[in-house]
């Protein structure tokens, strides 16, 4: 199990003012960070992979559809087809970087909504881009995670027993589910149960509380998803998920408003110390 956080508590675009900070994260003991590739280009992620080897930090991604005009899904083959084309920068961004896994909802624009559950094209649409997509991570050695989102965020994946036939829909060694306990906080009866309905197929677990915040502070029952887990075999990414008021790349979807922890000592350093003790006393 390799230990990380996601750097979108930072900012949206990691910059050389943000290095100091993540230093901080291997002293702490992380293995790694999850980098938002929201914007720029791949020279730029080249440079960020430099930095972060030399402190010997691992790395993922997270990235997002940014809109509608560029919407994998989408029933008009000029957007689909500028979708695809975000999909491949976004894969270009993280093999720049070094990336070990490519993950976030990178299946629909958040916030966007049709009035409906996601139709039998749409899902054709999103598995045929995705199969291509997987198809070039695996022949870089590396691994699609895509993350399901809560109903307010977006219409086309929000249940595990949805994530498990869009894994088979997909049909690719290469692709998987990220699973975040925020998300199935709100979307799932029972957070063990949607786990052993996703067995075999989690490439990155993130763990996120339900206020978006510090984990272990809030009502998600941590011990019974790191047991759930570790009994499907997963070994991969357990990633801190935690929000900073008002990022504005994503608050528009996220709501977050406020302070969701005192500092970033506190988050990175509690947060660490909680995964630690908690996988270790899990039961697998």
């Amino acid at each position: 199990m390799q230990v990380g956080i996601n750097l979108l508590c930072l900012a949206g675009k990691i910059t050389q003012e943000h290095l100091p900070q993540i230093a901080r994260l291997k002293a702490l003991g992380y293995d790694g960070v999850e980098v938002p590739v929201l914007t720029g280009e791949p020279a730029h992620y080249a440079w960020l992979g430099r930095e972060l080897d030399a402190m010997g930090l691992r790395r993922a991604t997270t990235s997002v559809i940014p809109s509608v005009e560029a919407n994998p899904l989408s029933a008009d083959p000029e957007i689909r087809r500028r979708g695809i084309a975000h999909l491949d920068w976004a894969m270009d961004c993280a093999l720049a970087l070094g990336a070990e896994s490519v993950g976030g909802p990178f299946h629909a624009p958040i916030g966007h909504f049709t009035g409906t559950g996601p139709s039998a094209d749409e899902i054709r649409y999103g598995a045929e881009a995705h199969h291509a997509m997987a198809e070039r991570a695996q022949a870089n050695g590396i691994y699609l995670s895509l993350e399901h989102l809560n109903r307010f965020e977006t219409y086309f994946l929000n249940t595990m027993e949805q994530a498990s036939a869009y894994v088979a829909a997909v049909d690719h060694p290469a692709f998987a589910i990220m699973y975040d306990t925020f998300h199935a906080n709100i979307e799932e009866q029972k957070q063990v149960r949607a786990i052993e309905t996703i067995a075999g197929h989690i490439g990155v677990l993130h763990v996120s509380e339900n206020d978006r915040g510090i984990p272990g502070r809030g009502h998600i029952d941590f011990a019974e998803i790191f047991s759930a887990v570790r009994r499907t075999g997963f070994d991969g990414w357990v990633t801190v998920e935690a929000f900073g008021a008002g990022l504005p790349e994503l608050a528009a979807a996220t709501r977050v408003w406020r302070p969701l922890f005192p500092d970033f000592e506190t988050l990175f350093a509690e947060s660490i110390a909680f995964i630690r003790k908690g996988w270790a006393e899990a039961a697998p």
